[in-house]
């Protein structure tokens, strides 16, 4: 017999799956999906910086239940050529 703590944590990742499944991408969390790390110049105005090197300046990135998905995919169609 589960108990609950068993389902709840199942429950989360069967909440967890359908969100990859239904969005894969999420918000890049160093720049915060602006795709650029946002500076103050010397006046103290808002300023663009160079873009982002962990989403590449798109702001977004593919979450790790999706590439776990993507590469268990890869390895299923490997294995069955």
């Amino acid at each position: 017999m589960l108990t609950a703590s068993t389902l709840l944590l199942l429950a989360a990742l069967a909440g967890y799956a359908l969100l990859c499944a239904a969005s894969p991408f999420g918000t890049c969390r160093k720049c915060r999906g602006l795709g650029a790390k946002v500076v103050l110049d010397r006046k103290g105005r808002p300023k663009r910086s160079k873009p982002c090197r962990r989403c590449k300046g798109h702001g977004k990135r593919l979450r790790v239940g999706r590439r776990l998905h993507n590469h268990g995919r890869a390895i299923h169609r490997a294995g069955t050529r």
